[in-house]
This record gives C-alpha cells, sequence and structure tokens, in this order.
C-alpha cells in the first residue's frame, strides 16, 4: 500500500505540515499511513475558507447543488479500490465490509442530491390581515462534520453529504485512525468541482484532538456539529458546544438488545443476532451486544446458535478467506477479553471463542450474562455478544431497557402485532421486527436516544438538523397601529 503523504485541504488547496501522524497495520506493524497533522492555527484557516466560500454555495440553484453531489457520487465509486485497500490497512477491515460501507456512502451522497429541491418551508396562517407569513428553511453557515473510524465511508459521508446539499459549507475533520480513507472522500468531493473553500479537510495526531476540535468549535464562523462516536467524547462536545450556544448533532455508543420470544422463527432469530453481533467484529454502533431469549425456547436457541457462531472463522483480511477480519487495534481486544474474563468469573459460560492472536480474535459468545456483569452494561465494540435470559415478554422487555444507551434494538416473533407492540416499548431511536439491529439506509432518520447521543441524519430529517427556520412576512395592506 503506497504511503504518499496525505495534505491538509484548506480553501480548495492542498496542504502540507511540518508535523505527521503515521498510521500502522495493527496486523503487520508497517506504516499505512503518513498525513499532514494540523495545528489549530490550520483549523482556523480551515473555519475562515468555509466561512469565505458560503455565501456563493449558499446560494447556488438546487439543481446546481444536485449536480456537483451526484458526481461527488460517481468520484467516490471511481476510487473502489483504493478505499478497499485504506480500510483494509488503517482499520483491518474485510474487503466485503469496504465495499458495502462504499455502497452505502454513494447512496448516501445520491439522497443527498434529491433532498436540494425538497428544503421546503410553509406558508403560516396569520391573524393580521394582508398579511403573508411564511416558514423558510435556509443554510446555517459552516458545519463541522467530526466522524470515526469504524464505518468510515458511510460516517465520513454522512457528516458532510446533507450539509452541503443544504448550501451549507463543512470541515470534515477526519479520524485518527483512518486519515488515508477519509481524505480519499474529501478527494472525491474536491473532484467533484465544489467550489474551493466549500469543502475543506483536516487531520490531526490523537493528543492535539481535543485542542483542535475546541477552537473550531468556538470559533464563530463555525455554526453546527455533527459528531459520531463515543458517548465520553460526545459529552464533551456538548458541552463546550453548549458554552458558545451552538447546536449539535451526536450519534454515540450503543449496547443493542436482541430479543427472541418463545414464538420466534429461531433460525431466522439466530441468522440475524450472528449477523449482528459479528460484522464488522462487533465493531458498529448498532452491533448485537446483548440477545435477550424467553427461558422457554432458550436452550433451543443456544444450540443454534453455538452452531453457527462456530462456523464464523477469523483470519487476515487481506488474504479474504474468512468472514471476520481484524479488530482495530490491541487494546480494543484487551477490553474485549476483560469484559469476557469478569463475566466468566461472575458465573457466565463462554459458549463459543477463545483467546485472540493478536488482533485476530474469534467470534465470542457468553450465556448466563447477569446484571452484575460488566458485559451486561458496558459496551463492548468488538467480537462477543452476551445471551440473557428471560421468564417472559415483560421482563425481556425490562433488561432491553436496563441500559444507559438507546440506538438500535430488535424483537423477533411471529406475530407482527406482537412485534410492533414491543417496538413501541423498547426506549431506542431504532427498533427491527423480525430482523437485525444492524441495518442502515440513506433515506432513514437515524439515531438514538438516553447516552446513544441525540438529532437525526438521513432523509428529511437531515433537512432539519442542517439548516435554520425562519419566519418571515410580507405586509399587502397597510397596518393600523395603536400609537
Amino acid at each position: 500500500m503506497s504511503t504518499s503523504k496525505i495534505p491538509l485541504l484548506i480553501g480548495g488547496k492542498s496542504q502540507d505540515t511540518s508535523k505527521h501522524l503515521e498510521i500502522k497495520s495493527a496486523l503487520s506493524g508497517e506504516v499505512v499511513t503518513v498525513a499532514s497533522a494540523a495545528s489549530v492555527s490550520d483549523a482556523n484557516s480551515a473555519a475562515q475558507a468555509a466561512n469565505k466560500a458560503f455565501p456563493e454555495w449558499s446560494t447556488q440553484s438546487p439543481n446546481a447543488r444536485r449536480a456537483v453531489l451526484n458526481r461527488a457520487a460517481d468520484a467516490l465509486e471511481s476510487k473502489a479500490d483504493d478505499f478497499v485497500a485504506a480500510m483494509m490497512g488503517e482499520i483491518g477491515a474485510t474487503e466485503g465490509w469496504a465495499r458495502f460501507n462504499l455502497m452505502l456512502a454513494v447512496s448516501i451522497v445520491r439522497e443527498a442530491a434529491s433532498l436540494t429541491t425538497q428544503i421546503n418551508g410553509e406558508v403560516i396562517p396569520s391573524d393580521k390581515p394582508g398579511q403573508l407569513s411564511m416558514g423558510l428553511r435556509e443554510p446555517v453557515g459552516v458545519i463541522l462534520g467530526i466522524a470515526p473510524w469504524n464505518a468510515p465511508i458511510i460516517l465520513g459521508v454522512r457528516s458532510i453529504a446533507v450539509p452541503l446539499a443544504c448550501g451549507n459549507t463543512v470541515i470534515f475533520k477526519a479520524s485518527e485512525q483512518c486519515p488515508r480513507t477519509h481524505y480519499l472522500i474529501a478527494s472525491a468531493f474536491m473532484e467533484a468541482g465544489f467550489g474551493d473553500g466549500v469543502v475543506n479537510f483536516i487531520s490531526n495526531t490523537p493528543e492535539d484532538a481535543g485542542e483542535i476540535v475546541g477552537a473550531l468549535i468556538d470559533h464563530p464562523a463555525v455554526r453546527r456539529i455533527n459528531f459520531t462516536g463515543s458517548s465520553n467524547v460526545g459529552r464533551i462536545i456538548a458541552q463546550r458546544a453548549a458554552t458558545n450556544l451552538k447546536p449539535v448533532l451526536l450519534e454515540l455508543g450503543g449496547k443493542a438488545p436482541l430479543l427472541v420470544l418463545e414464538d420466534a422463527d429461531l433460525d431466522a432469530a439466530v441468522d440475524a443476532a450472528a449477523f449482528g453481533a459479528f460484522m464488522n467484529q462487533g465493531q458498529i454502533c448498532m452491533s448485537t451486544e446483548r440477545v435477550i431469549v424467553v427461558d422457554a425456547i432458550a436452550d433451543e436457541f443456544l444450540a443454534k446458535f453455538k452452531a453457527k457462531v462456530d462456523q464464523l472463522a477469523v483470519g487476515d483480511p487481506t488474504e479474504g478467506k474468512t468472514p471476520l477480519g481484524a479488530v482495530v487495534h490491541r487494546k480494543s481486544v484487551d477490553h474485549v477479553e476483560s469484559l469476557i474474563a469478569d463475566a466468566v468469573e461472575k458465573g457466565a459460560t463462554r459458549l463459543c471463542g477463545g483467546d485472540a492472536n493478536g488482533v485476530l480474535m474469534p467470534a465470542n459468545v457468553v450465556s448466563d450474562v447477569t446484571a452484575e456483569m460488566r458485559l451486561y452494561s458496558e459496551e463492548s465494540f468488538g467480537p462477543v455478544v452476551a445471551v440473557i435470559r428471560a421468564k417472559d415478554e415483560d421482563e425481556a422487555i425490562n433488561i432491553a431497557n436496563d441500559s444507559e444507551y438507546g440506538l438500535s434494538s430488535a424483537v423477533f416473533t411471529r406475530d407482527i402485532a406482537r412485534g410492533l407492540g414491543v417496538a413501541r416499548r423498547i426506549k431506542s431511536g431504532i427498533c427491527h421486527v423480525n430482523g437485525p439491529t444492524v441495518q442502515d439506509q440513506a433515506q432513514i432518520p437515524f439515531g438514538g436516544v438516553k447516552n446513544s447521543g441525540y438529532g437525526r441524519f438521513g432523509g428529511k430529517a437531515g433537512i432539519d438538523a442542517f439548516t435554520e427556520l425562519r419566519w418571515i412576512t410580507v405586509a399587502t395592506q397597510a397596518e393600523h397601529y395603536p400609537f
């Protein structure tokens, strides 16, 4: 893989820096990316460039914005092999995960392009005779988008596509784990013909992240922030933004439950649970972290689930021979292993899995998990799933809601009306009846509740997030005043 230096993109120009960030493969230890590392001064320059570009971009016609976004989608597709190589090297992804990322990211851009003519207002009935009263949605200015490493193309594109469709300019801050992957997104948008400063890209070292993000949040040109990542960091960003009275859209951690009721199709539930728990090695915000099974069918479910998961091999993603690739780094493996060890020590059973070989960690199923175990409540973000028994539907729902998180969830039952009823009782932003917890589509309102964040990406919900609603009136006849 090429280790050519990744530049910053500020005001339409590539820019090198004196400080650099090196990314090493967790599998080979080789340097796979060398990226320019921004300073606070560089971050401020990006904000100024975006602010300077805003007046012209925000007044472009809807179809002009649509055309550029569609060219960006084409440019993303043309870089498919580069994206695969970058994701394999930087985060240990499989080729399948990389290509799925690109497919959905392209869909997100094309959906954003379609939204440019759907930024609607309304005429509001007025109590004043002769007054035309309107609610109009307008772009807000500069948007700061901060994306993580785990689904880097999807989440990187999501952080900037709808903001651009709405007429905003953007600063895209790359993850410190995958700057090459994120740079490829920015370069595709630049190739599409966005004007200088409409799309700006910065990368930075981990030790400088807090200072740089803080400076951007504080910058007067930055009007809104969207962040996808951990709940701890999201809370820090929200607090900093609050001191500046700036809105934030947060998509944070998860501990997704999948409920299996006594009338469920067990084969379908097993397939969904295995996919939801172990796709991308469990490193997805929607990953199935808890399978909550009603006692009546728990033993049968576990036998089928074990047989399924035992078939999921793990291996070097560059060889492309196994469904599971590498965990992003060793400290993630250590975290997952500590959760498993704590659960087993307190009486749980490791039904599947075993020790990791470096960052190659097998799929682990831990059964008989109870509330006093860390695995019950802590987000693992790795290849392990807890199986929790419940006596009945009500207890299963109570366990599902016994979490600080509330992003995705699922319930399996052959009774669709029952499934919808359970879905309404689960406290999460997303719930799927007879489907996996891991699902995403460009046009849906995506987001969570509780410590999983607030606000919604996707479709028309994204328009609400990235525009300002204004009230404008026109008097068509003379007004009468009391003095």
